[in-house]
C-alpha cells in the first residue's frame, strides 16, 4: 500500500483511507480464510455449521474511507496501564469494490446517515507515555 494512501489532519477531524486495485486472496468465507481452503467438518464437539472446503482466488479489493467533522470528543489518561489519548468521534463514509475473474462488486453510494460510530484518534502508550 503506498505510504501516500492515508491523510489526516487530527485538528480538523478529517482524515482518510485510498487503495486502489489491492491484489487479495478471496477466502470465500472466514471458515476458509482460517483454514486455508479446507473448510471446518461440522463435527468437532461444539455446534456449528460445516462449511465445505473452497480453494482462494486472486481478487483485487479498492476502497476509500473517509472521516469528517466532530460529533463528540473524550480524553482518556490511564496511569495505572501508561495509556493516554484524545479520540474524536466522527462520521464517516466508505467506498468499497472488489473484483475476481468473472465477478465484480460495488457498494452503493456513501450515505453518512447510516454510519453508526467512527473514531479517530491519537494515543500514547508503553514506552511512549509520558
Amino acid at each position: 500500500m503506498a505510504h501516500d494512501a492515508v491523510e489526516v489532519d487530527f485538528d480538523e477531524a478529517r482524515a482518510r483511507l485510498r487503495v486502489n486495485g489491492l491484489r487479495v486472496f478471496d477466502d470465500h468465507d472466514i471458515g476458509n480464510s482460517l483454514t486455508l481452503g479446507l473448510g471446518l467438518p461440522g463435527d468437532m464437539g461444539f455446534p456449528y455449521p460445516a462449511i465445505a472446503p473452497v480453494a482462494p482466488v486472486h481478487a483485487t479489493v479498492s476502497f476509500d474511507v473517509e472521516w469528517n467533522g466532530i460529533v463528540a470528543t473524550a480524553q482518556i489518561h490511564n496511569s495505572a496501564q501508561s495509556f493516554k489519548g484524545s479520540f474524536l468521534s466522527t462520521g464517516a463514509t466508505i467506498r468499497w469494490s472488489v473484483e475476481q475473474p468473472g465477478f465484480r462488486f460495488e457498494t452503493e453510494t456513501p450515505n453518512p446517515g447510516r454510519n453508526l460510530v467512527s473514531v479517530l484518534g491519537r494515543e500514547q502508550n508503553g514506552v511512549f507515555f509520558t
